[in-house]
């Protein structure tokens, strides 16, 4: 249920990324602006209700805030990304097929994590890095290398996995700015360095 929630956590910022660059949505029409409020209101409720959602499973409890997570992780967005697009944080996940160690890890965990990259290589202001990581680690999602199951992490790796995610034929290039690996590999290594600073917080 948690790595549910980490893959609806990016169709927000992917569905503004598209809308911004003038990408083409998965159906290869324009962005809607239905698709983008919808985008949005999914990431308003997660960040609204989603502790308390991911507590009522484990209670095995049925509660207005789960049915209204569920709709916002299979209905919201689900409508938010056909409508909306995919961009760096989709990218990232497919990057980390060349990292063999992250591929015990679930869709949504790794799309999770690459929502912090994506927020990095935005260069996104603290405030929305801090409520995205303080998020990720209310809930269990991984914002380091190392709970996505790679124990060591070196910039060659983190370049293989940002060569894999800039390919030509997968999403980021519909970021709105161009991006090359090398950003990609920083923005890696920069969201499991400020994963690793909140997680000392805690």
């Amino acid at each position: 249920f948690a790595a549910g929630l980490g893959d609806a956590l990016s169709t927000w910022f992917e569905a503004r990324a598209c809308k911004n660059s003038g990408a083409r949505t998965m159906a290869r029409g324009n962005v809607s602006n239905t698709g983008l409020m919808m985008a949005r209101l999914c990431y308003d409720l997660l960040m609204e209700k989603g502790r308390d959602a991911l507590a009522a499973v484990e209670r095995h409890e049925v509660t207005p805030a789960l049915e209204d997570v569920v709709e916002a992780t299979i209905y919201l967005s689900g409508l938010g990304f056909e409508n909306g697009g995919l961009a760096a944080a989709h990218a990232v996940n497919d990057g980390f097929a060349q990292e063999p160690q992250a591929h015990g890890m679930y869709h949504g965990e790794k799309v999770a994590f690459g929502t912090i990259v994506q927020l990095v290589l935005e260069d996104a202001p603290p405030e929305k890095l801090e409520e995205v990581l303080g998020f990720c680690i209310e809930l269990g999602l991984p914002v380091t290398m190392k709970e996505l199951g790679v124990a060591e992490f070196t910039r060659e790796q983190a370049m293989t996995v940002a060569e894999a995610a800039c390919a030509p034929e997968d999403t980021m290039c519909n970021m709105p700015f161009e991006v090359t690996p090398e950003m990609v590999a920083n923005a890696i290594l920069g969201a499991d360095a400020l994963g690793h600073y909140y997680l000392m917080d805690e």
